[in-house]
């Protein structure tokens, strides 16, 4: 079944085409990871499906609804959930305050609303640190719940981020270059997670670098070259796409490396 669908979607910046009618199927209940070199167009997509951008052209489709130019408020409320490249945390606040952050965020409220959380508006404070707690165990940070977001290690920063982010329980999680600054064993870490998430009952959708992490985690790979798709499949089959190499991979040996 397919959740989320990009029908000849384009983001164009002046005379300049970041994005160029890319159609895309996404798999419910898998990952799929989206590959490219620098400058593919690869986080303009996400800032297109994710609202953050306007498409100008095309549609999205996601759980059976047109989600073409909504807002990103609506989209990650109708179950769409999305990370940056960036780190964005609120660094003073401990571990598990920015998970409660998004707990929170699935109330009417937003930002302010999770921060200063008038009595009001709140859900019980006991199932919201339950809940955080919870989401902190999943990802391996349990033993740094306290501890402020500033504390963490670059990678512990990473997994809290997507913990914050399931916290909203997604049906999509979008993931920007999640290995990105990530040691061999941070990023195997990370790729266990995303496994274990996927187990849970959310479909992940990916920008990665790291081919180790694409090849033992994903379970289809779309291939962005100057906003185009030029290869999409099993990734397997997409290593050994000889346009693939030669846009992004180098040679074959590189490739199998």
């Amino acid at each position: 079944m397919t959740l989320l669908a990009l029908e000849h979607v384009t983001r164009r910046f002046g005379g300049l085409v970041a994005v160029d009618a890319v159609d895309l199927n996404v798999a419910q209940g898998g990952v799929t990871a989206i590959i490219g070199p620098n400058g593919a167009g690869k986080t303009t997509l996400f800032h297109v499906i994710s609202g953050f951008q306007t498409p100008d052209q095309g549609r999205i489709i996601f759980a059976g609804e047109d989600i073409t130019g909504s807002p990103p408020e609506k989209i990650a409320a109708h179950g769409l959930v999305r990370t940056f490249q960036l780190v964005q945390l609120f660094r003073d606040l401990s571990a598990v305050e920015n998970v409660k952050v998004g707990c929170h965020l699935q109330t009417r409220g937003g930002v302010v609303t999770a921060l200063v959380r008038p009595r009001s508006a709140r859900r019980s404070e006991a199932e919201v640190e339950a809940t955080a707690r919870e989401l902190l165990v999943f990802v391996g940070l349990e033993a740094h719940g306290d501890l402020p977001a500033s504390a963490l290690t670059y990678g512990q920063q990473r997994l809290l981020e997507i913990a914050r982010a399931l916290a909203a329980k997604p049906k999509l999680l979008l993931l920007d270059e999640p290995a990105a600054g990530l040691n061999a064993q941070e990023s195997r870490l990370l790729s266990a997670t995303i496994r274990r998430i996927v187990e849970q009952g959310t479909t992940v959708l990916l920008i990665e670098h790291d081919m180790n992490l694409v090849m033992s985690t994903a379970d289809a790979v779309a291939v962005l070259d100057f906003g185009r798709k030029i290869a999409e499949g099993a990734p397997a089959s997409v290593r050994e796409n000889p346009a693939v190499i030669a846009a992004y991979l180098g040679t074959t040996e590189a490739a199998r490396a």
